[in-house]
């Protein structure tokens, strides 16, 4: 139903106290607010289902780099100071200028300040100037002056609530930013990790190569004397072969490694960046071993879907409003003359309000209501899922915690042991107490307890990368690195 609330006037060039617009204006608002009524607030928050604390991991001992309990928590340390290594520092800083996916999620931030700043504007009235010349066969009219068009009184809250819900897609797109730039640190660290573990097992594997390469030119030399046969020559060098193959697998692998870090810092590696320490030299600050269950709560993942829900609440609330009528304001003042000399000798004013109440939509308020239902019931589902992953992430890292350093502990032992071994046997070879069949068996066995340390290592040190990611680490200093915008602030 449309119907005029008031009509537009021409008045004489000396207006009068009672038509005076601004009075009139409040007049019109005043006979609106009778009809108004405030939409429903928005429903509450649900409280996460989480336990209080995080399962104890099993207390089965230590090596190597324990388990440390920390008074600060992972989201009050920043990032420089968990990584300590200045090779990677410098790599990482180099990402959060440069990768391009964290560009990509700097823009969308930006975007969704824009977009804020829109759904923001048409909560004001917009104020234009302009000038109209009309002529026909019978008189001419000239009018210059201000008009306000089309302005929604906010009366149930549409307006205000698609603001709400612009400001809560801009927090969460944030905290994708945060989520983003977190996930960066950690898979920079984590290949840097891997490659000085690659460096590690090449050099292994190059050791044993240039073993088998010896043995191999001793037997050809007692083939060639008749002291040794056709089986064992080939035998040998099988067994360099084998050697070569592993060696090209894992220098592909490196190969491969050093393109992927070339790729997440966002262009060619710097060279002047500070010589790689061994695998064994990376050390991070230390973490909290144990934790109250709401620490999750400040992880960027969880704060973007509680945003995502937060803007599925002000959906709800803009669809309940649209139920409601939609009063709109237009209005102009300036002047008026039929003769352009007499332009601004005189003062015109007009103003109009509308209200529009549908009567019959075919149940498109409603079904847009019952549409926005539902995305905030999956908004609701999204957000507990989200902290549920998030207290699974950090129960398995906190449990391979404190595993990991046993594990490393027994294959460094097992690894020392197939040294003794192999030593031994080669001093039995020597002296004829021993077969050529034993001493390769020792050399395998050696091989894989070396590997073998060197990925439970890697493993071990990438666990502290991820706790400190999935404790949403550094996420509380600054919320931003040194190349992101600062904090979104999204308050009115």
């Amino acid at each position: 139903m449309d119907s005029r609330l008031s009509r537009p006037r021409t008045v004489a060039p000396r207006p009068t106290a009672r038509s005076h617009p601004m009075r009139a204006a409040a007049a019109v608002i005043a006979a609106l607010a009778v009809a108004g009524c405030a939409a429903p607030p928005p429903g509450e928050r649900p409280a996460p289902t989480l336990p209080g604390a995080f399962p104890q991991p099993p207390q089965i001992g230590s090596a190597g780099d324990p388990p440390a309990v920390a008074a600060t928590p992972a989201a009050a340390v920043p990032w420089t100071d968990f990584v300590t290594d200045a090779r990677t520092q410098a790599l990482v800083r180099q990402a959060l200028a440069a990768n391009r996916d964290l560009r990509i999620a700097v823009a969308n931030v930006e975007r969704a300040r824009a977009l804020l700043g829109v759904a923001r504007a048409d909560e004001l009235p917009g104020v234009g100037v302009g000038a109209q010349v009309a002529r026909s066969s019978a008189s001419d009219s000239y009018s210059v002056g201000f008009t306000l068009a089309n302005y929604e009184v906010d009366l149930f809250g549409r307006v205000r609530s698609l603001g709400d819900a612009a400001a809560a897609r801009l927090a969460a797109t944030d905290e994708a930013r945060r989520a983003a730039e977190l996930s960066l640190i950690a898979a920079v660290v984590d290949t840097e990790l891997a490659l000085r573990a690659d460096d590690a097992l090449i050099a292994v594997t190059e050791r044993v190569l240039a073993s088998r390469a010896a043995t191999l030119k001793l037997v050809r030399v007692k083939f060639d004397g008749g002291a040794a046969g056709a089986p064992e020559l080939h035998a040998n060098e099988s067994l360099v072969a084998a050697a070569r193959a592993q060696h090209a697998a894992l220098l592909r692998q490196r190969a491969q490694r050093a393109n992927a870090l070339a790729l997440l810092a966002g262009g060619e590696l710097p060279a002047d960046l500070p010589p790689p320490r061994a695998l064994a030299d990376h050390a991070f600050a230390e973490l909290p071993a144990g934790l109250p269950s709401d620490v999750l709560l400040q992880r960027p993942d969880v704060r973007q879907a509680e945003a995502q829900l937060a803007a599925a609440e002000a959906d709800m609330g803009a669809a309940r409003a649209a139920k409601f009528p939609r009063i709109t304001l237009t209005g102009s003042l300036g002047t008026a003359s039929s003769e352009l000399s007499g332009l601004f000798s005189n003062t015109a004013w007009s103003f109009a309000g509308q209200l529009l109440q549908p009567l019959f939509d075919a149940g498109r308020n409603r079904a847009a209501l019952a549409a926005v239902q539902a995305a905030r019931d999956a908004a609701v589902a999204q957000y507990d899922r989200a902290i549920q992953s998030a207290f699974r992430e950090v129960a398995d890292a906190l449990a391979a915690r404190a595993t990991l350093a046993l594990q490393l502990d027994a294959q460094r032992a097992q690894a020392r042991a197939e040294g003794q071994r192999l030593a031994l046997v080669e001093m039995m070879l020597s002296h004829g107490a021993a077969s050529a069949l034993e001493r390769l068996d020792a050399e395998r066995a050696r091989l894989a307890a070396e590997q073998a340390a060197v990925q439970t290592e890697l493993a071990l040190r990438q666990n502290a990368v991820l706790l400190y990611r999935v404790l949403g680490g550094g996420t509380r200093v600054d919320g931003r690195s040194d190349s992101a915008p600062g904090a979104v602030d999204v308050a009115r």
